[in-house]
């Protein structure tokens, strides 16, 4: 209990951790203290929190089904985003500090060249005229201008010229002056080359003025990349669960598997996880898709659902409809008995299908299979029993186990099977959770050897938790057996 009550805190820490940071770089950095953006920034920081909280645990809480539905989708999807998002943010990390001192180095370069180019952009002398200095330059005054211009007046000593009033001397419009002071020259400048602040056009004025500081800019540009890809990933994970899994085909040749059973196609689907998000069009999409594959046997190998009958039933009740020549057999999984095993071995066979609890069936190809109840039925004095479901077989017959978690592989072994199996890891679901998946299991998707036996793994048909699936693509497997003597 006291090292229960450690890792809970440590987790909480760690999310309250994780969820100040994705708040600092999201919020706090990139909107005005005080204003709309960081007080509504600010509201879901904690609210996502205790959205994501309560779709964890409403459904064991016993909570109104309804209520279950309504927190689901934005607390679990937060949690999705709230992993990418950290990943994405912690990746791009580095980048900030090296985009500041470039755009720094680019606004110092753009100083030290402007002044050279003042006077190209607005000087009166042409081209490759030599330069004059500023003394040399005569600068008269309204008083002592000319009346005339050179082509009109001989040139006339100042003894000699005229006295005139001021009324009378020209005035000079802007356009015709020669002569440009630094002030009139600085406003010459492009404004894009005026500093080291990013501009942004003023609305409404067609003008282009300081917005914002190179700071916000790299922050408003690395942690907005950051969220859009974090976004553009969950998307795409969600769609992938929401469209419903693809058909995989796989090969296993079975050494003892007689000529009859050669090729042999047992549809293998696990891990639907019926509940508050996926419901019954989920399942009908699977029923559709394993009919379409026109399978010998389906196997449903265990997590089939995410709460009680009372508020699934309906859910499920597309698998009625499932069809293949020897019929689906189903075993339990670690959630089912979070949900009342009992009551959905009973439902599930009231659909038709049959539940393999510790038992073994003969197929009439030449194989027997058989199935397990999960570890986690233990806790109630269940679990898997290999001595009474394999225990009094032919050692001669190939013998099909189905057992939801892989890591009863050495208890397969030492019984003999030849072939098991089984689901629970999702593959994953979002990466990087198969390195994780790895170390709790002996296999995390796909078909490996254990000595005489073979496993394979699916990836799952549904998703637990987030409706998403990143790297780990659900499934539908169709395994066909290969007899050697063929």
């Amino acid at each position: 209990m006291v090292v229960f009550l450690l890792v809970l805190v440590v987790v909480l820490a760690l999310l309250v951790l994780v969820h100040r940071y994705v708040w600092r770089r999201l919020v706090r950095d990139l909107t005005e203290p005080g204003g709309v953006a960081r007080r509504l920034g600010t509201a879901a920081a904690f609210l996502l929190p205790l959205l994501s909280l309560a779709a964890l645990v409403s459904g064991r809480a016993g909570a109104p089904f309804v209520l279950q539905q309504v927190v689901a989708w934005p607390g679990f999807l937060w949690l999705a985003l709230l992993l990418y998002v950290t990943l994405a943010l912690v990746v791009t990390e580095p980048l900030r500090p090296l985009l500041r001192r470039w755009l720094a180095r680019r606004a110092v370069g753009r100083r030290a060249s402007a002044p050279e180019a003042v006077p190209a952009a607005v000087g009166s002398a042409p081209a490759g005229a030599p330069a004059q200095k500023p003394a040399e330059t005569p600068v008269q005054t309204p008083a002592e201008a000319p009346a005339q211009t050179p082509a009109e007046a001989p040139a006339q000593t100042p003894a000699e010229a005229p006295a005139q009033t001021p009324a009378e001397t020209p005035v000079q419009k802007p356009a015709e002056a020669s002569v440009v002071t630094s002030a009139e020259a600085a406003v010459e400048v492009p404004a894009e080359r005026a500093g080291d602040v990013p501009v942004e056009p003023v609305a409404g004025s067609g003008e282009a003025a300081p917005e914002l500081s190179r700071r916000l800019f790299v922050n408003r540009l690395v942690s907005g990349t950051a969220a859009a890809v974090a976004v553009g990933t969950v998307g795409y994970g969600t769609y992938g669960v929401l469209r419903g899994p693809r058909v995989k085909r796989v090969t296993v040749p079975l050494a003892k598997l007689p000529r009859a059973a050669h090729g042999y196609r047992i549809a293998v689907v696990s891990d639907i996880h019926l509940g508050p998000i996926l419901g019954r069009a989920h399942t009908q999409r699977i029923v559709d898709t394993i009919n379409a594959t026109q399978p010998d046997l389906v196997a449903v190998v265990g997590d089939l659902v995410d709460g009680t009958v009372e508020n699934l039933g309906p859910a499920a009740e597309p698998l009625a409809r499932l069809r293949a020549r020897d019929g689906a057999f189903f075993v339990t999984g670690n959630h089912e008995y979070f949900s009342g095993a009992d009551a959905w071995v009973d439902h599930v066979r009231e659909l038709g299908m049959h539940p393999l609890r510790n038992a073994r069936v003969e197929i009439g190809a030449g194989f027997d299979l058989a199935g397990v109840d999960d570890v986690a039925g233990e806790s109630e004095g269940q679990g898997p029993d290999f001595a009474k479901a394999l225990g009094d077989r032919d050692p001669a017959r190939t013998a099909v186990l189905l057992a939801h978690q892989p890591i009863v592989i050495d208890d397969a072994v030492r019984h003999g099977v030849d072939l098991q199996l089984s689901g629970h890891t999702h593959g994953g679901q979002l990466w990087p959770g198969n390195y994780l998946a790895e170390l709790a299991n002996p296999t995390v998707a796909g078909l490996e050897r254990y000595g005489d036996t073979q496993l394979y793994v699916s990836r799952g048909a549904g998703a637990w938790g987030p409706p998403v699936r990143v790297g780990a693509p659900s499934d539908i497997t169709v395994v066909e057996l290969a007899s050697k003597q063929a």
